[in-house]
């Protein structure tokens, strides 16, 4: 048994990662880039509560119920022109959600990025850890990484703000489509490619079993946040389960599997694809409320708005920062453990705005969160992707997004309906008199009760304003609850999973 040092990266890797950073931050970007454009698009095209949660949502669900096929597929046909065919799909959906004339067709066109997403996502990550073989050097470039897809999120209404003060909401989609372009030209330059030297055939059997199991399961929890435990909601959930336990038994049986399945034996796995899922649920969907809070309760424009959102962007990569340097010398169980806290503590704070409170002490709280978030996925990220062996490293990267897109489009539906239901309970319950015929419209809601409000004479409508803000800001504090308990939780639950699991080492062991 001899130590060898890695082979250190060269100028050509670092270059390949700066572009290959540019996907991933649109793939998440993509996540939140219409929160800012929410209130013009329910103006322009009139979508109803369930169309504009699926408007908001169906992207992070498409791109994951896809993630583990496309990750499988870019072992087999190479990372690099996986990379290649996503960018030339992301960019013509985008094309197509720009222009889209009604809820349906923008629906439809996020659904589409949401394939194209699929195919970036797990492209980007398995190719740079494959470019870096030194642990020092590949937790660096992972940290980077891991700053753009989770800052994606955060930049992404500030993005959107950008543009709406001067462009049509459709502009926040045609960004990609340069950025796409540029990607087919320079990525064939620097990136090398990359995939499984002995995949063999292809799973479809497994691949059709991953979205029939996906897919439903999200329907199902979908539609009990939104109307309840009804026997549609939990027959999709049983019909989901039944087929994730048939991918589970196809994997371990069939003699290429898509994921090896018993990954998830090991600690260091399991436990950071659970807590990535769990940090990215909270903080999606309360990205959503609190820039809908932003704009319509203390009445930012866009621009205003995304200004003041820079802070959150900042704590985002001071989290990054911070885990990539303490990763050599701390626990990860301490480190993870300690980001969700953070992050709750972040969510405890935006559960305190009211009304009348000043921007301020909300910048501030999601700044925290926003740090938290940083600090934990960038050490879950690096923990996946150094458990799983490098020829399976499209299908672990996968595997990684997947966990973000679902918890990410999960926590949009269960925090967002979660809010949305406490407002509509408020609206309805106490009619503002005069104001009976905008009522149906303000009930359903905050951005409709702005628009209600400027057909009412000045008195009513500061009455159902007042009412309106309200009832979303307690919707607001309520989620930010439920979001502080819940990675409260999995701090504990983090801390226990991950306490055998030491500090990775910039060594490799040979025979």
């Amino acid at each position: 048994m001899t130590l060898t040092t890695p082979p250190r990266a060269t100028t050509r890797e670092w270059i390949g990662t700066s572009v290959l950073i540019l996907p991933a931050l649109l793939a998440s970007m993509d996540l939140s880039v219409l929160f800012m454009a929410s209130p013009w698009i329910s103006a322009d095209l009139a979508p109803t509560a369930s169309q504009h949660l699926w408007i908001m949502d169906i992207y992070g669900f498409v791109m994951a119920g896809l993630l583990i096929t496309m990750g499988s597929v870019g072992d087999r046909i190479g990372r690099r022109k996986l990379l290649l065919i996503g960018a030339v799909a992301f960019g013509t959906a985008s094309a197509l959600a720009a222009f889209a004339s009604s809820a349906e067709m923008l629906i439809a066109a996020r659904a589409l990025l949401g394939l194209g997403g699929a195919t970036l996502a797990p492209s980007t990550l398995s190719l740079i850890r494959g470019m870096f073989h030194d642990e020092n050097q590949r937790r660096t470039a992972v940290g980077i990484w891991t700053g753009a897809f989770t800052g994606g999120v955060a930049i992404g209404p500030i993005i959107g703000g950008l543009l709406l003060e001067h462009f049509h909401w459709g502009s926040v989609f045609l960004i990609n489509i340069p950025v796409m372009a540029l990607l087919l030209i320079v990525a064939p330059l620097v990136i090398r490619e990359a995939r499984d030297p002995h995949p063999g055939r292809f799973d479809l059997l497994g691949a059709a079993l991953s979205l029939a199991a996906i897919l439903p399961l999200v329907y199902g929890i979908k539609k009990t946040a939104e109307d309840g435990a009804g026997w549609a909601s939990v027959a999709a959930i049983v019909v989901g389960a039944i087929f994730a336990a048939l991918f589970v038994v196809r994997q371990r049986t069939t003699p290429s599997p898509m994921i090896d399945v018993h990954l998830f034996a090991r600690p260091a796995f399991s436990g950071s694809i659970i807590a990535n899922a769990i940090v990215v649920f909270a903080t999606a969907g309360m990205g959503l409320l609190s820039v809908t809070f932003m704009q319509t309760v203390l009445g930012f424009a866009p621009l205003a708005a995304a200004l003041w959102m820079l802070p959150t962007v900042a704590g985002s990569f001071l989290g990054v920062a911070i885990a990539s340097l303490l990763a050599r010398t701390v626990r990860p169980a301490l480190l993870v453990s300690t980001g969700l806290l953070v992050a709750a503590v972040g969510f405890a704070g935006v559960s305190l705005v009211t009304a009348d409170s000043h921007v301020g002490l909300l910048i501030v709280a999601y700044s925290t969160l926003t740090l938290g978030v940083g600090m934990t996925a960038t050490m879950v990220t690096s923990l996946v992707l150094t458990t799983a062996p490098p020829e399976k490293a499209g299908a672990a990267s996968a595997l990684a997004e997947t966990s973000s897109e679902f918890g990410g489009a999960l926590g949009i539906a269960t925090l967002g309906t979660l809010a949305g239901t406490i407002y509509r309970g408020a609206m309805t319950a106490n009619p503002v008199p005069g104001a009976e015929n905008a009522a149906e419209a303000a009930g359903d809601t905050v951005g409709a009760a702005v628009a209600a409000a400027q057909e009412l004479p000045a008195e009513v409508a500061d009455l159902l304003l007042r009412q309106a803000f309200d009832a979303y800001t307690h919707g607001l504090s309520v989620a930010a609850v439920v979001g502080a308990a819940v990675l409260a939780l999995a701090a504990i639950c983090a801390g226990l999973a991950l306490r055998t699991v030491t500090t990775p080492q910039s060594t490799s062991t040979e025979e």
